[in-house]
Parts: structure tokens; sequence; C-alpha cells
């Protein structure tokens, strides 16, 4: 448990002042970038920055935000979370985050998921009944640029590659690569073929429903005679001095984003019950330092994890109340889950 990471995740999530006042798409991606420098200067491990093409997240193209966040941080590692592969261009996607890591002096990752939202294959002319083929055909690709060497390589959705030399190679000569999965045992078992370490993306229940994911992939890796891999988790969380504080500040934001969200998948409203639900026994990390550094604790330790990352995020959820949970998961909540941990 020692070597366990900790890092933050935001989709760039449209926000409102305090006082309810709107704040603008532009600004809110240069909060994203000084929520980045809090978190590099509490020395927290890791920031990803989420891929969307709506109106309610103003990121949609996260490579840029995190070569702005490179070039005014020092040590915090930037990657996405995730980048929707299915509806990109994997040699594309390799080149930017390669100019990333030589912004960042080495600080580069990339998070491969085929997207919650699919906003981006109409924009992208992709048709979604293609969704599974293009994540399979372009991570195969991707697992060959991956190796920095001239790429030969042949599928059935573009032209094929012969001993083509992708640029700029990284300077280290390793991106690192995860691939984030939502609990699906085909993702998972995908990731392992490809020998990737996987992020589960925990966004309700219990967190330890996962244990059977996290086994299926390191027996996986064992099958294939691969070695085993980090596992990563992300789930949503806020932090305040008092729980009570915690669920005032966060639920409003949490609700609108929740029903906007919904109503668009068939879900029923969000209710105070399904709420709490969530903070005292699901996969919702809000309350106090205390109460929330136990629970990360928890789930480190019921999964065997190797990083815990939390989408500080929350629909409009104002700059300044992140900026305090952020400061807060630095300074306090961490150096409480690592003593828990060490114990």
């Amino acid at each position: 448990m020692a070597g366990v990471e900790f890092g933050l995740d935001t989709f760039g999530d449209v926000t409102v002042t305090p006082d309810g006042g709107e704040v603008s798409q532009a600004q809110v991606i240069r909060n994203v970038v000084a929520e980045a420098v809090l978190a590099d200067e509490l020395g927290i491990d890791f920031i990803g920055v989420g891929e969307h093409h709506r109106v309610d997240f103003a990121v949609s193209a996260p490579e840029v935000v995190l070569a702005g966040i490179a070039t005014a941080t020092k040590n915090i590692h930037l990657g996405s979370a995730v980048t929707v592969l299915s509806s990109d261009d994997p040699i594309r996607v390799f080149q930017r985050f390669a100019t990333i890591d030589a912004l960042s002096n080495g600080r580069a990752e990339v998070i491969l998921g085929r997207g919650s939202f699919t906003e981006s294959f109409p924009l992208f002319g992709f048709d979604l009944s293609m969704y599974e083929q293009l994540f399979e055909e372009k991570l195969d690709l991707f697992s060959e640029v991956l190796k920095e060497k001239p790429v030969t390589w042949a599928g059935e959705l573009r032209p094929p590659l012969k001993d083509k030399d992708i640029y700029p190679r990284t300077e280290g000569g390793h991106l690192p690569a995860w691939v984030g999965v939502g609990g699906s045992p085909e993702s998972v078992v995908r990731a392992a073929r490809y020998g990737l370490p996987l992020v589960l993306a925990i966004i309700g229940g219990d967190p330890a429903r996962f244990a059977p994911y996290v086994d299926l992939f390191h027996r996986a890796l064992a099958q294939m005679e691969k070695p085993d891999l980090p596992i990563a988790v992300h789930s949503p969380g806020y932090i305040a001095d008092t729980d009570e504080l915690a669920a005032e500040q966060y639920y409003s934001h949490h609700k609108a984003m929740r029903d906007r969200i919904g109503a668009e998948r068939g879900w029923g409203e969000s209710t105070p019950a399904e709420f709490r639900q969530e903070v005292e026994h699901g996969s919702l990390y809000l309350g106090s330092p205390e109460t929330v550094a136990r629970k990360i604790a928890k789930t480190v330790q019921t999964l065997g994890i190797q990083r815990f990352d939390m989408k500080y995020s929350a629909g409009t959820l104002p700059h300044e109340h992140m900026m305090r949970s952020i400061e807060l998961y630095g300074s306090t909540v961490l150096p409480m889950v690592k003593d828990i941990l060490a114990s």
C-alpha cells in the first residue's frame, strides 16, 4: 500500500459563481488550469481532464488544456479522463500526448475509453452502430503506435500502414496509457489482452462490487503470460470542513446534473434518500476530511488498487468550492489515508 497514488479528475463542468451567476466556458477552462496548479502545489500525484462535446462541459480538447497545465506545473502527472478513442484518430492521439509529454518533461499519460456520452460520434461522422468495432480497431492501432517504432498495421476501417514513423516520439521512449472501463467483463479482458493498466469508473453503488473485475484483470494477465499491471479507481467526491457542510454545498449541483443526464437516459429523478445511500454506502466520497479519508482507504484496501482518482467537479458546483475541496484533499485527506494504509 506504500506505493498507492492519489489523483483528481474533472470534466470541466460549466459552473456558476457562489451567488449563482453564469460562468463562461472560457473562464471554466482557465479555472481548470488554476485547479491543477493548486493540486500540483499540494503534491497530488495526477490530474485527469475529460473530453465531452456538450453544453454542460467546457472541455472538448483535453490535450490542449493539459498542455496549458503542463507549462504551469512542475510535478503532477497529466492525463485524460478519458480520451474518446472511438471517435478520434489513434495516431493523432499519440502525437498530441507525446507533445504534452515534451512540454511537461515526461509527465503525460493517456486514459483511453469508449466514452459514456455519444455526442462525438455524429459530430465527427462516425456510425454509432460500429461503437464496439471502432474502439477495438483503434485500440489495436494505438497499441502498435505506443511501441514508438515504425508501424506496420492493417484493419478494416482505414487504409493500412507500412513502416510508418510517428513523430514526435517521447523523450523517455514510453507514454503511459490506461484503458478506462465502466464495468464490462469484456472491457476488462480487452485491457489485459493489450497489456494496458485499468481504470475502473465506479460512479454508483458499493465499490466492493467491483472486486470480481479486479480479480478478472489479474487472472487474465496471468493466463496471457503478461506482467501484472496497476488498477486505478475513478469516483466522484467532495470535501468540506464538516459532513453537513459538504452535503449542503454539493447536493443541489449534483442533483441538477444527475437529473439532466437522467432525463436523457430514462432515469428517475435523484432523491435525498438516493444521495444519502451513495454517501453512506456507495461510491460518492463526500464529507469532512476524516469521513472521506476513511472511505478512500477502505476502497484502496478492499480492491487492492494502485491509484485512486477523485472526480472533484460536479455540475455547476462553484470553482471556489472546488478549490477548497482540492485543498482539503491534498493537505488533510491524503495524509490521513496514507496513515490508515500504513497501519
